[in-house]
């Protein structure tokens, strides 16, 4: 049976495209940027388009269905693409969401592994929250035996400033349920995820 789904609306304040531009007009002026020159005259308003549109998740609807045939093994996502802004530098950092989980009672319509993401994704965020907000909030809504969330990602605030480690990836992971307290649900995890395979981590 499926549950009526839960129609999941993001919290947030709607932007203010207007004021955006001419903040980034401002911005941009005081950085040194000549906005007369040739191609420049519409970036502030491209800039807060884009922002707005990194930074606004879409709804959606939580869809869960009964567990009829009693499932118990791993069910995995892998490679989501994520898409975050560093709340440091307002710099993207982007990569690959591995999320999983051990069903209960419930199992998930597929894409709404990657809807959460997107949730959570799309706002000022640090890499290491953002895979604990995702788990935690399946393991809230879901009610799974175990959540299994695995991010990696390349964040441009270290890859084209500062350090400028191009290529370096960042791995972080929050394990809730089974997939924590037991060492061969863990492990089978990290394998399916990757993790294991390509020695990252």
């Amino acid at each position: 049976m499926t549950i009526a789904p839960e129609r999941v609306q993001p919290a947030r304040t709607e932007p203010d495209l207007p004021a955006a531009e001419r903040a980034a007009e401002a911005f941009l002026g005081a950085i040194g940027v000549d906005l007369t020159a040739p191609g420049l005259a519409e970036t502030p308003m491209r800039m807060a388009r884009a922002y707005a549109e990194l930074l606004t998740p879409r709804e959606f609807a939580f869809t869960t269905f009964d567990n009829d045939e009693a499932y118990d093994e791993l069910v995995l996502v892998r490679s989501i693409p994520v898409r975050s802004l560093c709340e440091h530098h307002l710099l993207p950092f982007t990569g690959v969401a591995h999320v999983g989980y051990l069903p209960g009672d419930r199992i998930l319509g597929l894409s709404k592994l990657a809807r959460v993401v997107e949730l959570f994704a799309c706002r000022a965020q640090v890499q290491e929250r953002l895979t604990k907000q995702v788990a935690d909030w399946l393991d809230l809504h879901l009610r799974p035996r175990g959540v299994g969330v695995l991010i990696e990602a390349e964040h441009l605030c270290m890859s084209l400033r500062g350090v400028q480690a191009i290529g370096a990836r960042t791995v972080t992971s929050t394990l809730l349920g089974t997939l924590r307290t037991d060492a061969r649900s863990r492990a089978e995890f990290l394998a399916v995820a990757g993790l294991a395979s390509t020695g990252k981590g």
